[in-house]
């Protein structure tokens, strides 16, 4: 058993073993086979006393104790009897000294290993950790992708895939489950602040809204780009690293994560390689979701304390491909919880095997594979708070506009950037606002150095009648979703 070997050494042996190779800059590459994401139904939640009660099993796969306990014991086996390395690190997730998770990985490769040291927080060396609950990771031991989690044993088993995000993610869902019984928010979002921790943002959005390009601004401090709680004393990053999307990545749009990705201890995950052994972000033979990890003080801005007082502002983002909505909303506390429950957003054509048209996703919370609890679990605590702390709500579009996708032209990232700066200095909530007749959306009349007529989607496509038309689908799809849920408008 190898227990908390450092970056280095587990690179050394990730190399050493084949699990990955070397970049030119000697970051490491590696691949995670079949499985280059997710496996959204490998995941299942053992029904005992503990999460009988409160989990949202309409929603939820379950696995039976008896079940769960079988397979406990054979992996404990596996570890003990079969597994040539066995590595061990003993990390926390969540920076809240009264609310964190210690944890104990165990995982069958280093590279693993290494992700876990980058994705979780290492302890200071005058830290005393008491890890309670327990992570298996042995992708080799079975062909099925399987995430099996046990509030009742503590326990955490991955197999099936290699794939690191499902590592983090199931630490997130168990975090989602127990934090809001104790009145916390959990929150699939980043967060950064100003220098002076006067103007901290909160940035909820699904993947390819820009989440993490946002808010890795060189102007602010990155607290963290994926997983937070707000608690009564402020805002907490549940991670000691990044783990951003690196296809098509750029070093003029994202500097910060284009750095990152070129220095040592950072993991490129499914990336494509050349033949001097550069990464090519623009090649997506592998998967469109390549990914680096890195930690967190790769980014010169970041935040390594992991904390931040309460929001001034909260940002939902969106990538509306049917370039229907405004590129900003200004969200009354009623509108933002709606916006929160639907968590929409769009895949284009690309983003997914057999997507040829836009097509909507809605997914609660901006998270619901991770939300245990019903969704209005989450929805109240997050009126509660955004009502308390006075809390300023937008809806940015980073989708496409003058049409939808194929027709229209995606928003320039300096215009998103432009009204997230408007944002953050507080002079687009001083502006004058109007309702938009086809989205009943509260937006700015004028913004400066933006033209007035791209903040009302309408006036950037050519066929007006063609807007009103697709204005009005979206908007019964946003009613049928909440009908779904069991919710109204």
């Amino acid at each position: 058993m190898l227990t908390n070997l450092t970056e280095d050494e587990l690179i050394t042996r990730a190399y050493h073993s084949g699990e990955g190779k070397l970049t030119n800059s000697g970051v490491l590459s590696v691949l995670t086979g079949k499985c280059t994401g997710r496996s959204p139904h490998a995941k299942a939640v053992v029904r005992e006393e503990c999460t009988e009660k409160w989990l949202d099993w309409s929603a939820n796969q379950s696995i039976s104790p008896t079940e769960f306990s079988a397979i406990h014991k054979k992996i404990k086996a596996y570890f003990k009897n079969d597994v040539k390395n066995h590595y061990v690190q003993i990390v926390y997730a969540n920076h809240d000294p009264d609310s964190r998770l210690d944890i104990q990985v165990h995982t069958t490769t280093a590279w693993q290993s290494h992700y876990a040291r980058n994705m979780f927080n290492v302890p200071k060396k005058n830290m005393s950790l008491d890890p309670q609950w327990t992570l298996y990771c042995a992708p080799e031991y079975s062909e099925t992708p399987q995430v099996l989690i046990s509030f009742g044993q503590k326990t955490i088993i991955i197999v099936g895939t290699h794939y690191a995000g499902e590592i983090k993610k199931s630490v997130f869902t168990v975090l989602n489950f127990l934090l809001p019984l104790k009145g916390i928010l959990p929150m699939h979002c980043a967060v950064n602040t100003n220098v002076t921790d006067t103007r901290p943002a909160i940035f909820f959005g699904l993947s390819g809204t820009g989440k993490t390009t946002l808010s890795s601004d060189t102007s602010r401090i990155l607290i963290g780009d994926d997983e937070h709680c707000w608690s009564e004393k402020g805002l907490y990053n549940f991670e000691g690293g990044c783990y951003a999307k690196t296809y098509m990545l750029n070093p003029k749009d994202e500097p910060d994560i284009w750095t990152a990705c070129h220095k040592r201890r950072t993991i490129l995950e499914n990336v494509v390689l050349d033949t001097n052994g550069a990464p090519d972000f623009n090649d997506n033979k592998y998967t469109e979701n390549a990914r680096a990890s890195y930690p967190i003080n790769h980014v010169a801005n970041a935040d390594p304390i992991g904390w931040c007082h309460h929001p001034t502002n909260v940002v939902m983002l969106t990538c509306d491909a049917f370039g229907v909505l405004p590129p900003v909303s200004r969200l009354n506390y009623e509108d933002a919880v709606k916006h929160f429950l639907l968590g929409y957003t769009a895949k284009v054509s690309g983003t997914e095997l057999g997507v040829t048209e836009p097509s909507e996703t809605f997914s609660y919370c901006y998270g619901s594979p991770f939300m245990l609890h019903r969704p209005t679990v989450y929805s109240n605590l997050l009126l509660e708070k955004i009502k308390t702390h006075k809390v300023n709500c937008w809806l940015v579009n980073t989708g496409w506009s003058g049409g939808p996708y194929g027709t229209g032209k995606r928003m320039p990232i300096e215009l998103t950037r432009d009204i997230i700066k408007a944002i953050h200095s507080g002079t687009l909530i001083n502006s004058h606002f109007s309702k938009h007749r086809f989205t009943h959306l509260d937006v700015p009349s004028q913004m400066d150095d933006i033209d007035s007529n791209v903040l009302k989607p309408e006036n950037t496509w050519k066929d007006k009648d063609a807007y009103k038309l697709s204005a009005d689908i979206l908007l019964k799809k946003f009613d049928r979703q909440y009908e779904k849920m069991g919710l109204a408008l």
